[in-house]
């Protein structure tokens, strides 16, 4: 399948029937592949979505997110109170947490393909997928395992790609740092530890936020992390593809 990540198009040039067009093109270059089904995602509803999942984020740098006006002080909340609410331990806590190295590949393939076969529509990775996805890149992909002490094995996995988001008219800030969660498997490990991990090396790289929607299993560690959700929601579709039945967000191994 094909999976489309983004199509954007410049605020003057919209409502001129651009994005139909695209579109079009973009179908017609993934056919001469020999590609006959796509995985996308939309804030409207177009059809019948395959599910909807909502978005969450975690504040990891709250002062600079308050500053630029990203968010507000709650009521009753002073700054230091808001910086402390949020604070997170200085190094990871989970034994064996370690940053993913290329000799962990088939290990954490054989974790994500069992991990991912519970859900009625997910990604099928291979040890090629991996390398190219989930190894580390700096500014790009953040992965890490957790290696037992006693077995050595790598037991558990998490992951999260980076993106910055441009600040405009602030003197003091110009980029916005966002980790955006990718694939979390937790086996002997728990998944709200294994997330608060990825929070503390997050906040180390300097990042500033953290997002992560609520498929697959993540909502059992959203309200625990102080995550809060967001307004927006993304619609799952897929092209040329057709569900008996619409998906719970929790039926979905899929993250666009």
């Amino acid at each position: 399948m094909a999976k489309v990540n983004s199509l954007c198009v410049h605020k003057k040039l919209r409502s001129k029937g651009l994005a139909p067009l695209m579109i079009k093109e973009l179908t017609r270059r993934v056919k001469l592949q020999n590609i006959w089904q796509a995985a996308y995602t939309s804030s409207h509803i177009l059809s019948r979505p395959v599910t909807t999942s909502r978005d969450w984020v975690r504040m990891l740098n709250p002062k600079k997110l308050i500053d630029v006006g990203l968010t507000r002080l709650r009521d009753r909340m002073t700054m230091s109170r808001t910086v402390k609410l949020y604070k997170l331990p200085d190094a990871p806590i989970t034994p064996g947490f370690r940053e993913m190295e290329r000799r962990d590949v088939p290990a954490v393939t054989a974790l994500l393909r069992n991990y991912l076969s519970q859900f009625a529509v997910a990604t099928d990775f291979d040890d090629n997928d991996v390398k190219h996805w989930l190894l580390p890149r700096e500014n790009i992909v953040y992965s890490y395992v957790v290696v037992s002490p006693e077995t050595h094995d790598v037991t558990d996995f998490c992951s999260f790609c980076n993106s910055s988001i441009t600040i405009p008219g602030n003197r003091k800030y110009t980029t916005l740092e966002c980790a955006y969660a990718c694939c979390n498997v937790a086996t002997l490990t728990s998944l709200s530890q294994l997330v608060n991990d990825a929070l503390i090396v997050s906040k180390q790289k300097g990042f500033d936020v953290f997002y992560a929607s609520d498929v697959m299993q993540n909502e059992s560690f959203l309200k625990e992390l102080r995550f809060y959700p967001l307004c927006r929601q993304s619609h799952y579709y897929l092209y040329n593809y057709r569900l008996r039945n619409a998906l719970k967000p929790s039926e979905l191994g899929l993250i666009l």
